[in-house]
């Protein structure tokens, strides 16, 4: 099984980021898991998308096909998701066709804040009910000061929120198979 890990932020420091990069060491057996880069993606300009889409949005899109599941860790600004990672969900979703559809999505979050991002988890949630991606509902990654539980290199040092990214993986492990067996068994019954 294969995950892909997507970060709404681009700083090199982005807590976020750091968290991504700890759920690569937290996998359950058997699961992989690379990270994206949304940097290059430019802002979407629908006279760009009809010249055909940017190297940078194709390898994005190719990326989520080729997973079995998406890891995306936001930050919150102004009680929202960042405009760079809603950019990126924008050119990766255009027609005629887009990878999220029935694809199993988990959401963390970690923020200096108290509520450690809840509020851009549910602004995403609410944009991928749209784009018909499946959102596992619990457990929930929500690393709320964020700023004391990763070191200075960007490692994270709680075991508390280890352990969430942990029960999160495990899980999204489960639904991505449960998903992937369902939609197996509708493919057979199709004549």
């Amino acid at each position: 099984m294969h995950f892909l890990g997507i970060s709404g932020s681009l700083r090199r420091q982005s807590l976020n980021t750091a968290a991504l990069r700890a759920c690569t060491g937290l996998l359950p057996p058997g699961v992989t898991m690379d990270l994206a880069d949304i940097s290059a993606i430019p802002l979407y300009n629908e006279e760009i998308r009809e010249q055909g889409l940017p190297a940078p949005v194709q390898t994005l899109r190719e990326q989520i096909l080729r997973a079995d599941a998406l890891v995306i860790a936001t930050p919150e600004y102004n009680y929202s998701m960042p405009g760079v990672l809603k950019n990126a969900i924008d050119w990766a979703s255009r027609p005629p066709s887009q990878p999220f559809e029935g694809k199993p999505i988990a959401l963390i979050s970690a923020s200096p804040g108290g509520f450690g991002g809840a509020r851009a988890q549910y602004q995403l949630r609410q944009v991928f009910i749209y784009l018909n991606g499946l959102i596992l509902n619990r457990p929930e990654a929500m690393i709320s000061a964020a700023h004391t539980k990763f070191d200075a290199q960007g490692e994270l040092t709680d075991p508390s929120a280890a352990d969430q990214l942990k029960a999160l993986l495990a899980a999204l492990a489960d639904w991505a198979r449960l998903v992937s067996a369902g939609q197996a068994a509708v493919g057979k019954a199709q004549p």
